[in-house]
């Protein structure tokens, strides 16, 4: 009994030494716009569903790449997108508001960065092509919805305090995806009525969709670099983001059976 129990536990000592969560910048372009990603895995998987995650207002930072090392070590190969470039995060709030408005009015460009980045991701010889979801923060929720209504093939798309406007509501028939909305329930950003068009929009193209409200949550609940004043308008709040973050996985285990 001794000898099998230390055979077990040199086995599982030994396979702890070899997985290994690789994280590296990557390199991709959209036409002639150099991007760069952030890229986790683990490298003693093989084959493993895909998850892209497109950043908040400021550009990619350390709160995406967090939440990929996050996701690459249960299993799944994750990408933290780059919209802007690496040349264009924006100093300050004011930049910030200015450059993601012009990906926010023009669809077709947040949706061709979206696609380019979906295509890096699916480059990589990990990620399991019929096995892919994309989530974002914010900025990034906005641009995982229109990822969707792109029609690329995606099995899920979840939004983490995202913009959930419908400037056309013919674009939820292109959806394939499942989604998933997580939202803060006093968020003053995101009109009551924004919020009406965008499920009118998914129940007349047949989505299946679910909304979910965390009380006393405003805009950027999952960001601590946010703060903790609601009065803002933008505030990290722990339940939210435990609670949204446990949404999540049960929803990535209903995508992605194990």
């Amino acid at each position: 009994m001794k000898a099998l129990l230390l055979s077990l536990a040199l086995g599982a000592c030994a396979m702890s030494a070899q997985a290994k969560l690789v994280t590296q910048d990557l390199d991709y372009k959209d036409g002639g716009q150099d991007l760069r990603g952030f890229l986790a895995y683990d490298d003693s998987v093989a084959k493993a569903p895909g998850i892209l995650i497109a950043h908040q207002w400021m550009g990619l930072s350390s709160h995406e790449k967090e939440r990929a090392e996050r996701l690459a070590k249960l299993g799944y190969v994750a990408l933290a997108v780059d919209i802007y470039g690496p040349k264009n995060r924006p100093a300050d709030a004011a930049a910030a508001g200015k450059l993601a408005g012009r990906y926010k009015a023009d669809r077709a460009l947040l949706r061709q960065r979206m696609l380019a980045g979906l295509a890096a991701l699916k480059a990589q010889p990990r990620v399991d092509l019929s096995r892919i979801a994309a989530l974002g923060f914010c900025f990034g929720g906005t641009a995982a919805l229109e990822l969707a209504r792109a029609g690329a093939d995606l099995k899920g798309v979840i939004s983490f305090h995202g913009g959930l406007d419908s400037p056309d509501p013919s674009a939820g028939k292109a959806i394939k995806a499942k989604v998933l909305v997580l939202h803060g329930a006093d968020d003053p950003y995101v009109p009551k009525k924004d919020i009406a068009a965008f499920e009118d929009e998914l129940k007349a193209a047949g989505v299946d969709y679910q909304l979910v409200f965390y009380s006393q949550a405003v805009h950027a609940f999952t960001q601590k670099e946010a703060g903790n004043d609601n009065s803002k308008g933008a505030a990290y709040n722990a339940n939210a983001d435990r609670r949204s973050w446990k949404a999540l996985l049960d929803f990535l285990d209903e995508l992605f059976p194990r």
